[in-house]
């Protein structure tokens, strides 16, 4: 099998591309169908007593598809449609290897500063005091018309108070959110995000604005385990989750301390956890 995944393994391909080609191949379409079947809670009960060996052989036919190797991109439409077409195959794959060494979204990289945003958050005490980086963020995005737009409709969403609850919908709040960090430009969510602030008042102020306490608090507290499984049973967060840890390695023998050398890759993934 890794021999497989190592000859297979090429330039990515769009999963959604992917799959639409692998069901107008009547060969490729029955394994991908067979493989559904063996990551469905009773596709062994489906495939009888050999099932795990038929399950195995599939995914080493599918590693020559052009399922193999294609990867999504964050925000896109139909990306959850494109994330299970990924995990199909994947899921099996991963079973007992490291999933740091695999992201689901391809690399992505904007054009932006990111020393200028390393001095940012490493301005010293004097510097934030004679500016207010966080209030020069909040104007900024106010003055950007989608950034504005994306931010108000996310505090609408995570202010609002359901009928006869204590909490908003957190669903919509966790939506708008995501919605937020994955269409406006890092030049603006991550100055938000990562302003420094010298004293508890504003770095509350900074939380509220970018992570609502609606987005997160709850009556009761769950046991850290539980959120984590529930991440791993959806298709979007289990992603996330697995680009945050693929781009954030840290690594002491690494000159900058995290394995992969770039900030930019760990603050993106960083912000596609959140919400």
């Amino acid at each position: 099998l890794a021999a497989g995944m190592a000859a297979a393994a090429g330039p990515s391909r769009d999963c959604l591309q992917a799959g639409e080609a692998c069901t107008t191949d009547p060969v490729c379409s029955a394994k991908f169908r067979t493989l559904r079947q063996c990551i469905a809670g009773n596709g062994a009960n489906k495939l009888g007593p050999d099932a795990k060996s038929q399950c195995r052989s599939t995914v080493s036919a599918l590693l020559s598809s052009q399922l193999y190797g294609c990867k999504c991109k964050r925000g896109m439409k139909k990306e959850k449609h494109c994330l299970s077409v990924y995990w199909s195959i994947h899921h099996t794959l991963m079973e007992g290897m490291n999933v740091l060494e695999s992201s689901p979204y391809e690399p992505f990289i904007r054009g932006f500063d990111y020393v200028r945003l390393a001095s940012i958050t490493a301005g010293s005490e004097n510097e934030v005091t004679q500016v207010n980086r966080c209030l020069d963020a909040a104007k900024a995005c106010n003055v950007d018309e989608m950034c504005q737009r994306l931010r108000t409709e996310y505090v609408s969403f995570c202010i609002r108070r359901l009928a006869r609850a204590d909490a908003c919908n957190r669903s919509k709040c966790h939506k708008a959110l995501r919605k937020f960090f994955d269409r406006v430009p890092p030049e603006y969510t991550h100055e938000l995000l990562f302003c420094p602030c010298e004293d508890t008042a504003c770095a509350e102020r900074r939380r509220q604005t970018i992570v609502p306490a609606c987005s997160y608090e709850s009556k009761d507290k769950p046991n850290c385990l539980a959120p984590l499984d529930s991440c791993r049973d959806n298709y979007v967060c289990r992603s996330r989750y697995a680009e945050f840890q693929f781009n954030c390695q840290p690594s002491p023998e690494a000159a900058s301390g995290c394995r992969r050398d770039s900030y930019a890759a760990c603050l993106l993934a960083y912000t596609g956890i959140i919400g």
